[in-house]
């Protein structure tokens, strides 16, 4: 990619969650944007997004969108990236895509810069964005797999409803008011309520009783770490918490690593917050963690039922690392080069 000053970057989907978290993120952390070109559907486009202090008009998506435009940040679903993000590269953009579309795409890199920045660089044109429980996961564990390599990773996630989107944020407000006023909740975004409840069910189930959301954890996850000898099980939950996916993960390692060293690897580790004192009642908790760019671990313990076992728990912002500042990440390391990642 060429170097410049500044860059055009279109948004892609602007108006929903994690394209509002990446348009606030670009200026937090001072993107060189020359320009931003906001894209929506027709149903939202003329609404605005706030951008260095200036109100922007969301333009409808469309084939001529991507004339000029440097960078384009795609988050509108995977219909959308496949119809569309070749259209941007034609142009003459980079897509970074946050949807499943690319995801397994051989020629297409699928990137954690903390785990596989290098892989940025092997680009034709599109760069995607991993899972957002993945996406935490690998951050966590890339460390203590360099030095121990990690054989089998058993993970059960408990996800936020805002990783379904805002009509999911909104059913859990309204079925909260209506069980505590002593009325029936009336599901609509899940197939039960998700108020006071949990659901064992993320995306469509698979004939082979996994769902899509769990298989895509195990793809990703040996993707990323460029890795397939690994083993990977996963049971994914939807919880009625709003912001932040949590991890309860083991792992299964080659060589023997303690608990005092895997905290030692991860207190060093990039994109890490150890947050482990359970004597002081220190550990990760959504509540704590909503808002925070770090993936949050803690709760680590040898596992006593076999040689070479350790458990975790993993906190992190769904929305933020977990989709839009690993898109921003990715943009930056793209900008950069070689330089090393911030």
């Amino acid at each position: 990619m060429k170097h410049k000053e500044l860059y055009t970057v279109a948004v892609v989907g602007a108006t929903g969650a994690v394209a509002t978290e990446m348009i606030e993120i670009l200026e937090e952390r001072k993107f060189p944007v020359g320009a931003l070109v906001p894209l929506a559907s027709a149903r939202s486009a003329g609404d605005t997004v706030s951008f260095q202090g200036q109100d922007l008009t969301v333009q409808e998506l469309a084939e001529h969108s991507f004339a000029r435009v440097d960078i384009a940040l795609f988050s509108a679903g995977a219909e959308i990236s496949r119809k569309f993000a070749p259209i941007a590269v034609k142009a003459g953009a980079v897509v970074i895509d946050n949807s499943a579309a690319w995801r397994m795409d051989k020629t297409v890199p699928l990137s954690v810069p903390e785990v596989n920045k290098a892989d940025i660089a092997k680009h034709q044109g599109i760069i995607a964005n991993p899972n957002c429980s993945t996406i935490q996961l690998v951050v966590a564990l890339k460390p203590l797999h360099t030095v121990a390599h990690i054989k089998r990773i058993v993970v059960t996630t408990f996800q936020s409803v805002s990783g379904t989107g805002k009509e999911a944020m909104d059913e859990l407000l309204e079925e909260s008011r209506d069980l505590l006023s002593f009325k029936e909740a009336s599901p609509n975004v899940y197939p039960y309520q998700i108020a006071f409840n949990c659901l064992p069910h993320i995306d469509d189930f698979l004939p082979t009783g996994y769902t899509k959301e769990e298989m895509k954890m195990l793809n990703e996850t040996r993707k990323i770490m460029g890795d397939d000898s690994i083993h990977v099980t996963a049971t994914t939950v939807r919880v009625p918490v709003y912001v932040c996916h949590s991890e309860s993960v083991n792992i299964e390692t080659q060589n023997k690593l303690t608990a005092d060293e895997a905290r030692a690897l991860l207190a060093e580790a990039p994109g890490v917050m150890l947050y482990d004192d359970p004597a002081h009642k220190i550990y990760p908790m959504p509540i704590d963690v909503a808002g925070k760019d770090d993936v949050y671990v803690g709760r680590i313990r040898e596992d006593d039922s076999i040689a070479n076992g350790l458990n975790l728990w993993i906190v992190a912002d769904n929305l933020r690392k977990g989709a839009a500042l690993n898109a921003i990440q990715i943009a930056e390391a793209l900008i950069a080069g070689r330089s090393s990642l911030n």
